[in-house]
């Protein structure tokens, strides 16, 4: 027996960053499983239409029901291929790269040459294998409660629900005029079980020396804010998600007490819609470490 197959019927209202609405009712889409939340039913709504520049998607009178899938444009049957694009947030690391000033770069050398393994393999047969030395703190990389405070978990009890696959907001404060993130960029979002990505604008400065003068931050307030209404994640494409002025670091102290991961040095985010992504940044099951480089992407 087939397994069985769930479409979904609802009300949708989009609205549009360059202006305007789409409001649709009694709308059916297929569904990939029948506990399907009103959040995915408005992701997959926006990728079957192409809609473009979508800044938020309210789904209502949602009903799910048992009907064999229509052929929904990248819904679960088409050609079986996850819905939407990957986008790269991450930064490249290379040999000499300067993230954080003052913090090492990383070394990368060969520890087994092609040539060099020629000799222990058949004719026309090489390996490289390569070594690198580097601080946690390289590239985009995500920060752990141990980063911060000694009771607190490692990389190795950093849970892959915490990281992987999160609905996205993305607080757009880019061009606003000031460095700080406070409450006042935050409140009209809900946060609750989301990946909080802050575009500030600053990563267009990275590996120069103005990246860390007057780079933008998120205020005290605005971490306690995030971590009471239930963010996930918070991330930031700027030099740190404090003011690195302040040596209490208030934000990495506040969201790492409650358990939220930081992912630090983003890039790319302007490339994201306030609504409506998937986040994902994991970095390797390292005991007795706090923080390291991640592969962050998001799907759209």
């Amino acid at each position: 027996m087939s397994e069985q197959e769930f479409r979904a019927q609802f009300d949708a209202r989009v609205e549009f960053s360059n202006g305007g609405r789409l409001e649709v009712s009694g709308f059916r889409i297929d569904v990939p499983r029948e506990d399907v939340s009103a959040e995915d039913v408005g992701t997959l709504f926006i990728a079957s239409l192409g809609l473009l520049m979508s800044s938020r998607v309210d789904v209502s009178q949602l009903t799910v029901f048992a009907e064999p899938h229509k052929g929904t444009r990248k819904g679960p049957s088409a050609s079986g291929q996850p819905t939407g694009r990957l986008v790269d947030l991450s930064h490249v690391i290379t040999d000499g790269l300067i993230t954080y000033p003052g913090l090492p770069a990383p070394v990368i050398t060969p520890h087994l040459t092609r040539e060099a393994s020629k000799g222990s393999y058949a004719p026309g047969t090489e390996f490289a294998i390569d070594r690198i030395s580097m601080v946690g703190n390289t590239g985009t990389y995500l920060d752990t409660p141990f980063h911060r405070y000694p009771g607190g978990h490692d990389l190795s009890g950093l849970p892959l629900e915490r990281i992987t696959d999160l609905p996205t907001v993305v607080v757009r404060t880019l061009g606003s005029g000031t460095r700080a993130v406070d409450v006042g960029s935050l409140t009209s979002f809900d946060v609750r079980g989301h990946a909080v990505l802050l575009h500030t604008g600053g990563d267009a400065d990275f590996a120069t020396p103005a990246y860390a003068s007057d780079a933008p931050f998120l205020t005290r307030r605005g971490a306690e804010w995030l971590a009471e209404h239930g963010a996930a994640l918070v991330g930031i494409d700027s030099v740190n998600i404090d003011d690195t002025g302040d040596g209490s670091r208030p934000a990495h102290s506040v969201l790492l007490a409650a358990d939220i991961p930081v992912v630090e040095h983003l890039t790319g985010l302007g490339q994201l819609p306030v609504h409506g992504a998937r986040f994902t940044a994991a970095p390797p099951l390292i005991a007795g470490f706090g923080t390291f480089p991640v592969r962050a992407f998001a799907r759209v």
